[in-house]
């Protein structure tokens, strides 16, 4: 691509010896020589194709005629191709590192869970009496839920249990009960933890924003679609209650786009075990 490109300046030299480049072929140059040794090379090599032919044609359009207002606009465009495939390239280079980092941090989290699973079962068989097993298996399952904070699932404890706030824009469109993929994501790591704590009881409680008939229907259809797929990952359906609270219980507030944004949401409250009778 270099060799390419100083051919055309050495044949734009000899047959314009007493012509002066114009400054936007001047700064075309030089923007595809920085966008090639950059991102743009890796990650955006289409678009930096299209910037090289664009430069090679203002080369070809000033070799012919020097300077004048077609050789011009043509290196013009050639440096705004240029600065956008140096630019794309830029963004596409940031996604990729940060998909890398989310990747990495939900392979740890994962592998944290399993082993935190592996210890609740052994620390099952190895009490003795089922007074110590109980105690020690809550214990375990509170630290299992505290995992969920390693992939920005937050949880805290509360009198009515432990709840775990999914924000409604991670899991469904607006308007929408259909999972996103993010939040079919979100969910596969919290019934992970939740699959170790069968004898829970569990509580999916849908919020939404506005207060009319269509946003309680609306919550309440989200609140069943979540308590499906718990189902559909192996959670015992006959402990999962699924309720639509609309509007109620607001945690921020409906004045600002982060209030309702925040308002927007489902819990799942995890509940102690159901005494025995």
């Amino acid at each position: 691509m270099r060799t390419t490109l100083t051919s055309l300046a050495l044949i734009s030299l000899a047959a314009c010896a007493t012509a002066v480049a114009p400054a936007e072929l001047v700064a075309a140059r030089a923007a595809y020589t920085r966008a090639e040794a950059g991102a743009a090379n890796t990650y955006k090599p289409d678009e930096l194709h299209e910037a090289r032919l664009a430069l090679a044609r203002a080369e070809q359009a000033f070799t012919a005629d020097g300077a004048d207002d077609h050789s011009v606009t043509l290196a013009y465009l050639a440096l705004r191709r240029t600065e956008m495939a140096e630019a794309d390239g830029v963004t596409a280079q940031a996604m990729a590192e940060k998909q890398q980092d989310t990747a990495q941090l939900t392979q740890t989290a994962t592998t944290e869970l399993r082993q935190t699973r592996k210890d609740l079962n052994q620390t099952r068989e190895e009490l003795a009496s089922e007074a110590e097993a109980r105690d020690r298996s809550e214990r375990l399952a509170r630290e299992a839920l505290n995992k969920l904070a390693l992939v920005s699932v937050p949880v805290k404890e509360e009198p009515r249990g432990t709840v775990i706030t999914l924000p409604g824009s991670v899991l469904f469109a607006s308007g929408k009960s259909a999972l996103l993929s993010s939040g079919t994501q979100k969910l596969a790591q919290v019934a992970s933890v939740l699959k170790d704590q069968p004898e829970h009881e569990i509580a999916i409680e849908g919020y939404t924003r506005g207060s009319d008939d269509l946003n309680q229907a609306l919550s309440e259809r989200r609140a069943e679609t979540v308590r499906n797929f718990l189902i559909a990952q192996g959670l015992p359906g006959d402990h999962i209650n699924a309720v639509g609270l609309g509007a109620s219980s607001p945690v921020a507030d409906n004045t600002t786009a982060e209030g309702r944004a925040d308002n927007r949401r489902v819990e799942i409250v995890v509940k102690e075990p159901s005494e025995p009778k």
